[in-house]
């Protein structure tokens, strides 16, 4: 995974307006000294913004973070980038396909261990959000987590596409990251815990998607099923028992499949929850958890905020889905 340069300096032409890529004069983006860079664009935003003009602001901020992008600048970019979230956030600006691909660019493109990258991600998952959820929207999700695979950050990738809606997405990214980082003997568990976290995100359709093409498209998969690895049969077995509904059926299914199911102590913690979701199975009045399992449980969803959950996410315990 490369890292994106940092700042060097002054773009070349210190005088004069630059130019986006149309060649159109940017307003108020100017190529200056080191340190001075984003003084001018700074300025003109708090104009706009105290005029009300909130697009105009963005819109300038957006132009101003891709120049200095271009000429290596990460913070004066990463600056503007942040002012760009100001801009949505102080406006009614409601959330759209555009926006959301405008802040997965700033993203792409801001260098990956930058402590800026982390605020800014973060701010613009709340704001996607629009209200109705702390988790963001699924679109920014998903082109987050297609950057994050091409920088070969898998396990970043995955919590994203997790929260995305593209299991097929996800599933040829955990192709990928099953045959360059893990072990053949565990190529059925990549796929197995994908399919049991979209489940206890009360997210059938991606779970089934993940399952089939990553099944269908693993060199290191025989055609099934039924499949050679048992714990696969399990996870085939677990999605059409969801589709039931039926009890009976998910409790043998569970105690057939223990050996199986032994191989990650989180297994039977993620069952414990999809039992709850589509099986009716009341949840425990006291927490058995403690330690650091405890602390995974309570890290993804559980974290103490009063805001709403999105629809397929209400009623969720905590889980762990890193």
């Amino acid at each position: 995974m490369g890292t994106a340069r940092s700042d060097r300096g002054t773009a070349r032409g210190d005088t004069g307006t630059a130019k986006g890529d149309t060649g159109t004069a940017q307003p108020g983006v100017t190529r200056a000294q080191p340190g001075v860079t984003w003084a001018q664009p700074r300025v003109t935003w708090a104009q706009y913004m105290s005029q009300g003009k909130h697009a105009e602001a963005r819109e300038l901020m957006y132009s101003g973070a891709l120049l200095f992008f271009s000429h290596n600048q990460q913070n004066s970019a990463a600056d503007l980038s942040m002012l760009v979230l100001e801009s949505l956030e102080k406006s009614d600006a409601k959330v759209a396909e555009d926006l959301l691909e405008n802040l997965a660019k700033l993203f792409s493109l801001m260098d990956p261990n930058s402590p800026e990258r982390v605020a800014f991600v973060s701010r613009a998952l709340k704001w996607s959000s629009g209200g109705s959820g702390k988790l963001g929207h699924p679109k920014l999700h998903q082109l987050l987590a297609i950057t994050l695979w091409k920088e070969q950050n898998y396990s970043e990738s995955r919590y994203h596409f997790l929260h995305s809606t593209d299991g097929e997405g996800c599933a040829n990214m955990l192709v990928e990251y099953s045959s360059s980082r893990g072990y053949r003997s565990e190529v059925d568990m990549f796929v197995a815990q994908a399919v049991l976290q979209f489940l206890c995100l009360k997210n059938k359709t991606s779970a089934s998607v993940v399952f089939t093409t990553y099944t269908q498209k693993h060199p290191s998969i025989e055609k099934g099923p039924p499949f050679v690895q048992p714990l696969l049969n399990f996870i085939w077995f677990l999605l059409l028992a969801v589709d039931g509904g039926k009890l009976t059926v998910f409790t043998v299914l569970c105690e057939q499949y223990q050996p199986s199911l032994k191989r990650d102590p989180m297994y039977n913690e993620y069952l414990d929850r999809i039992g709850q979701l589509f099986f009716g199975v009341p949840p425990k009045q006291t927490s058995s958890y403690g330690g650091l399992l405890g602390n995974l449980l309570n890290s993804l969803m559980g974290t103490g905020e009063d805001d709403d959950t999105e629809d397929g996410q209400e009623d969720s315990s905590p889980i762990e889905l890193d």
